[in-house]
């Protein structure tokens, strides 16, 4: 028997979680869903496992240990989207199974998105 039942939620770290939190919604139309004082957290599409962002000092270790991986249907349109907001973007990746691109928020966290088939 288990105990661990899901993934409950997603941590970042982020400078400022207000700020955060709206680059957050403008760039990747995530929803907030929770205000804490020094929180948010935000629903990502139809998915059940939220995004925390949580404000505290950013670390060049941090960036790099963990990041989430979104799912989007359409690489195309999203990487053009994110080139016009001018987020700090990858080209798109092929792996031969996975198409992806890799962007970072404003504190330097590493998103990644991808879509399979």
């Amino acid at each position: 028997m288990s105990l661990l039942k899901r993934i409950d939620t997603v941590c970042l770290t982020v400078s400022n979680a207000e700020e955060a939190s709206n680059w957050y919604q403008e760039v990747l139309g995530l929803t907030e869903s929770f205000r804490g004082d020094d929180y948010r957290i935000l629903s990502i599409g139809n998915s059940g496992v939220p995004l925390t962002l949580e404000e505290g000092t950013v670390s060049p270790s941090q960036i790099q240990a963990a990041y989430p991986i979104f799912y989007s249907d359409n690489m195309a349109k999203m990487y053009t989207i994110l080139k016009e907001q001018n987020v700090k973007v990858s080209e798109i990746q092929n792996d031969g199974v996975n198409k992806f691109l890799d962007l970072y928020d404003p504190d330097g966290n590493r998103l990644q998105v991808c879509y399979w088939e």
